[in-house]
């Protein structure tokens, strides 16, 4: 394994925008202040105020493999990956599973969900829909072994996938990542921030006019590596990435705070961590919306922090030439700003009069905004910053400096101190215990989580904030503050910056975004709903639940099948071990309705009535819902506040098999790798795991691999495994996570005397779990498209 020293490096870039079709076209057109903004081709705006878009117009998109089961926000996402790791000279073929691909993006398959509700619902859409399979088919491309998952925080989502990658790499979780974001012109956001009355009937003029968005498309992409990867490999190197900074404004769904309290939490975390001063700072990429609300908040975070610290800042926003890109605004943002830093030159913010250029001297102070020409300038550290729906923002900073970013001298010790949760069974933990030790089981193929007015109540919930949620977010607020409340944790202004969240969701929204649709093709690109529409991006929930709470600290959102309800328990163990936060709310969320259902029935997997895992037909699985929320704590801050602890999260592995969608020996191996890797992690040989919380669902093609795996793993060892989809059904995430809730009541003995588990050949039978013989559990998820991820839990 390379050796790793906390430096994180770039080497590889890759963009597609409205500019041009590469970084050189982009980069040599921003310098000349060239507008990409025009009518929009791609969507109907018959009747709307405001008609303009940056659209990509790019020939080459279907030349890709695989082109024909992918979204256009894929086929975007690979042209520039594709780019990156040609820059970088990067093979992947000897270290794969040391590699990994972070994607980062707001409405995911929009495109393919316009597309099935207008051609009569065609069954090849639905795969394409999500976010989830972004990242996956990245992978795909090169075939990569290691970490794939898409960050799904809106505009803030390609910033947050670069710094999770550093994050990674400084764990010693991987030595090279492809990362950025990826999104494509649709009719959901542009009817969406029309609703909203956000957009400019002009092209976008941010900190001048600030009269609205013009949306964009496109994707940036970039190799980041551990310095020593890089080098051993002789690497050209264009800079290193120092530090990040990632919070919650905890305000509001769509608009940022008015005194940029989170915006500015952000910055100086990131200047912290890097190792910097205020006066370091050479040039920022500005978030530079074109809104009023955001550019004002914007302005004032910069003055408040910057002036009087610096007398030669430059600030500039190019979404002025590439408009808003979503998802791909802060990688492509990025990759302007390496380009910066490394050339010497600052693009301009374009669009300025002569009588704007008066306003803005009156009103700029010390900090140049660019306006109108780009400059020549000798840059060393240079600053990207992305705000977006949800209260989400990050930060981060390039340099021509070493890093001098540390890791904690000790790992700190993550503990489980509480738990919500929300299933068809019932809210709360006491009814699902209750319903383990009863034996439920669905008993139809289809079976849904009720939360109503009690459960508001309880969790102090106010019905006018309430209203404003979708089911998705309903799920998520309820499972939230029910783990709060059970791990007797309250949020203050005090340590409100020192407590985080990490959604996990295989879905997400999906069933919001498709309603919002529907309405769109029955009635055009002028009638979508301003109320709905905050509800279509998949970091809502998270947002809400911050709102709900006053968590002000760490806010991500990952989506990537059904494991992503433990890849959020990992990201949050990172974050604790990393010292950035001293609690994490980890979570699994996906919803079923008749949108949902219809959508699963189209793709053949659902059982024709109920269904068990293991022991069933294998015809299918019984689609569920829910939320699982977990607090992790820092074992020593856990302490001294006197909590109760369920156990101890002690390691994680992830995995992906990059061209076998979860099925064959490529999978079976991606999955013992992840036990392994998880085992190394914690310290621990595989034959000290007692128990084993499977991921059967009554497929029989994931089965077979599960089971495959762990007779590679145990052999001959007789090691129970349980199933918590046989009381519960699939509810993909939130049942991933619900899993890992489920080790940790066995391990915590509230959970103990006869349970129903299966032998390693599937054969049901009943096992005496007491603390003698349940120390180490094992929990696995696996995510359609070929990722797999294992956490261990170990008893106090």
């Amino acid at each position: 394994m390379t050796e790793n020293r906390n430096r994180c490096v770039i080497t590889g870039l890759g963009m597609v925008s409205a500019i041009g079709n590469s970084v050189a076209e982009c980069w040599e057109a921003a310098l000349a202040g060239q507008c990409g903004i025009g009518k929009v081709a791609s969507v109907d705006s018959t009747g709307c105020y405001a008609d303009l878009g940056a659209e990509v117009h790019a020939d080459d998109l279907d030349n890709v493999t695989g082109a024909a089961d992918m979204d256009r926000v894929s086929k975007l996402c690979v042209k520039a990956s594709r780019e990156a790791v040609a820059d970088a000279g990067i093979s992947f073929e000897n270290d794969a599973a040391r590699c990994g691909v972070i994607m980062g993006s707001c409405v995911g398959g929009a495109v393919s969900i316009d597309h099935f509700y207008r051609n009569g619902c065609p069954a090849e859409d639905v795969r394409k829909m999500t976010i989830s399979p972004i990242a996956n088919q990245v992978a795909g491309q090169f075939g990569i072994g290691g970490i794939v998952t898409n960050v799904a925080n809106a505009c803030a989502a390609g910033t947050i996938s670069i710094a999770y990658a550093c994050d990674l790499i400084r764990a010693g979780k991987g030595d090279a990542f492809i990362v950025g974001g990826a999104d494509a012109f649709a009719s959901v956001p542009y009817a969406g921030f029309l609703s909203l009355h956000a957009l400019d009937a002009e092209p976008c003029s941010p900190f001048n006019r600030s009269s609205g968005i013009t949306l964009g498309e496109g994707a940036g992409a970039l190799v980041v590596e551990s310095y020593e990867h890089a080098v051993a490999r002789g690497a050209r190197i264009y800079c290193e990435v120092l530090g990040s900074g990632i919070g919650s404004d905890a305000y509001h769904i769509t608009a940022p705070r008015p005194d940029g309290e989170g915006q500015m939490n952000a910055i100086r975390r990131a200047i912290r961590t890097s190792g910097l001063e205020p006066s370091d700072i050479d040039y920022i990429n500005a978030h530079g919306t074109g809104t009023a609300k955001n550019d004002e908040a914007e302005f004032l975070s910069l003055r408040t922090i910057f002036d009087g610290e610096h007398t030669n800042l430059r600030v500039s926003s190019t979404k002025a030439m590439v408009g808003h890109c979503l998802g791909a605004a802060g990688a492509i943002e990025a990759v302007f700003s390496v380009k910066a830093l490394t050339d010497g030159k600052i693009p301009p913010t374009i669009g300025y009069t002569e009588e704007d250029l008066t306003v803005l001297a009156e009103r700029a102070g010390n900090i140049d905004f660019m306006p109108n020409m780009p400059k020549a300038a000798e840059l060393t550290s240079v600053m990207s910053n992305s705000f977006a729906f949800g209260g989400n923002n990050a930060s981060i900073i390039f340099s021509k400096k070493s890093g001098n970013v540390t890791a904690p001298v000790k790992k700190a010790k993550v503990v489980v101190t509480g738990m919500g949760i929300v299933s068809p069974v019932g809210q709360g933990k006491e009814k699902y215990l209750a319903a383990v030790r009863e034996g439920k089981a669905p008993e139809t193929n289809s079976v849904f989580a009720g939360v109503g007015a009690g459960d508001y109540a309880r969790c102090g919930l106010k019905m006018a904030f309430y209203r404003k949620l979708d089911k998705f977010s309903q799920l998520q607020a309820v499972s939230g503050m029910d783990a709060l409340a059970d791990a007797g944790l309250t949020v203050t202004e005090e340590n409100a910056t020192d407590i985080g969240i990490i959604v996990g969701t295989e879905d997400g929204p999906v069933a919001t975004v498709c309603d919002f649709a529907k309405d769109l093709v029955e009635k055009g690109n002028s009638a979508g709903s301003a109320f709905r529409f905050p509800n279509t991006v998949y970091n809502a929930a998270g947002g809400y639940l911050s709102i709900c709470s006053g968590i002000k600290g760490y806010n991500v959102t990952v989506t990537n099948g059904a494991q992503a309800g433990l890849g959020s328990i990992a990201y949050a163990v990172n974050i604790i071990r990393d010292g950035v936060e001293n609690a994490m709310l980890a979570t699994g969320t996906d919803e079923n309705c008749e949108t949902i259902g219809c959508l699963y029935e189209r793709m053949s997997i659902l059982a024709p009535a109920g269904n068990r895992p293991y022991v069933g037909s294998g015809a299918g699985m019984v689609l569920s819902e829910g939320s699982t929320t977990l607090v992790l704590e820092n074992a020593e801050t856990a302490k001294a506040r006197g909590s109760r602890a369920y156990a101890e999260v002690i390691g994680y592995g992830m995995t992906h098999a990059a061209r076998s969608r979860a099925v064959g020996d490529e999978a079976v191996s991606a999955l013992v790798r992840a036990v392994r890797e998880a085992a190394v992690d914690a310290g621990i040989g595989v034959e000290n795991i007692d128990t084993v919380i499977g991921f059967g669902n009554g497929r029989a093609d994931l089965e077979t691999t599960e089971i495959a795996a762990y007779r590679a793993l145990f052999g001959q060892r007789d090691v129970p495994v349980c199933n918590v989809r046989g009381v519960i059904g699939e509810g993909r995430a939130a049942t991933a996570a619900l899993s890992a809730a489920h080790a940790a009541l066995l391990l915590s003995g509230e959970l103990s005397g006869e349970v129903e588990a299966y032998t390693l050949n599937g054969v049901p039978r009943t096992v005496e779990i007491r603390g003698e013989n349940c120390r180490t559990v094992l929990v696995t998820a696996a995510a359609e498209d070929g990722s797999f991820t294992a956490l261990l839990f170990r008893k106090i």
